[in-house]
């Protein structure tokens, strides 16, 4: 045989080698999808089986917003100082005036998120304490509801829910960053930024950047006790399940589950969320409106003012006053638009 016959040979060998290589991968990544959909079948039966009691304090656009959704995996309570009755009940959601904190709370809910507004969050929280102590003490049962914010801050409200809330509660930081608006049309793909804070009466270390994916971090007590989170104490796995119970509803819509630590949450968002209001206001406060001559730019810039000033100024004030990082991008878009004009300038002078 010749050596170019040969090469030939080997190339063909080598072809036909990737082939069946290429086959059995194929096969492989079926077998895993089928193993994938079995997973998740499992899984929904279970979370089918035991359905989450999600209370709701503040029951406004936001809150009627998540119960439509709270509402098809398990029962929602929700309470807030107007009257919701009537709309509500078309939801298929209990509706309890917030002058009657003890007929919520002997609900017996699973899990009681607070959508209230940042400006007002402190008050509630230290409203709902004492109602929550003497239902802890008449349960008997030594346990509390999981408490769970929803605010776009995230360092403020953990601080207070760690500070006010008795120690039986556990606590679950979260924020959906979306809303009525971004999120009409389903959930699927949207950031769902989440902390696991507390659990059975042991804290989640802060490191400022990610929490473990796989929600498997040390956690430390004030006297400075580590713990892990595989302790096996009844309660704590109790409060463990009941928290990816809650957190397998955001992801059954099809949310991007991102974990992060409430330092770190506060430190993005200013350079995000913030400075995206920041502007939508500045450009509102101008009176901009639609000319005949508009381009896509400018309509972009329409659309940014409207979808800021669709919410309200409090939300607006909450993020600024209620996250320490702000301020620093306020002085930062100052000094980038002095800088900017400077150069203008600059120009104009060159030119003379």
């Amino acid at each position: 045989m010749t050596e170019g016959s040969n090469e030939s040979q080997e190339s063909k060998r080598l072809i036909k080698a990737q082939a069946g290589k290429i086959e059995q991968l194929k096969q492989k990544e079926a077998a895993l999808a089928r193993l994938l959909a079995s997973v998740r079948m499992e899984k929904l039966d279970a979370l089918r089986s035991r359905p989450l009691k999600i209370g709701i304090i503040g029951f406004g656009r936001f809150g009627q917003f998540i119960a439509r959704t709270f509402a098809k995996h398990g029962s929602v309570v929700a309470t807030s100082r107007s009257d919701y009755t009537d709309l509500a009940s078309g939801m298929g959601i209990t509706y309890i005036p917030l002058s009657n904190p003890q007929e919520f709370l002997e609900e017996e809910l699973d899990v009681i998120v607070l959508a209230t507004s940042i400006v007002s969050f402190e008050h509630t929280v230290a409203d709902l304490v004492p109602h929550l102590q003497a239902h802890i003490q008449k349960s008997g049962t030594g346990r509390g509801p999981l408490i769970v914010d929803v605010l776009s801050v995230k360092e403020h409200p953990r601080q207070i829910l760690l500070d006010q809330l008795p120690k039986e509660c556990d606590i679950l930081c979260t924020h959906p960053m979306f809303g009525p608006d971004s999120g009409k049309n389903g959930w699927h793909g949207l950031n769902f930024v989440y902390e696991i804070t507390r659990i059975d009466g042991v804290v989640l270390e802060q490191d400022g950047q990610k929490v473990s994916s796989e929600r498997d971090e040390s956690f430390v007590e004030e006297g400075g006790r580590v713990h892990s989170v595989h302790e096996l104490s009844e309660s704590h796995i109790e409060g463990k399940d009941r928290i990816e119970r809650f957190l397998s509803i955001w992801e059954e819509e099809g949310c991007k589950m991102v974990p992060l630590s409430c330092k770190a949450h506060d430190a993005y968002a200013a350079d995000s969320q913030f400075i995206t209001h920041l502007m939508g206001r500045i450009l509102g406060a101008q009176g901009l409106a639609p000319t005949p001559i508009d381009t896509k730019g400018f309509d972009s810039v329409l659309k940014l003012i409207d979808s800021t000033t669709a919410d309200s100024f409090d939300l607006f004030y909450g993020l600024y006053k209620y996250n320490q990082n702000s301020m620093d991008t306020i002085i930062k878009l100052r000094d980038s638009m002095d800088d900017v004009v400077k150069k203008l300038k600059e120009m104009e002078r060159n030119d003379k």
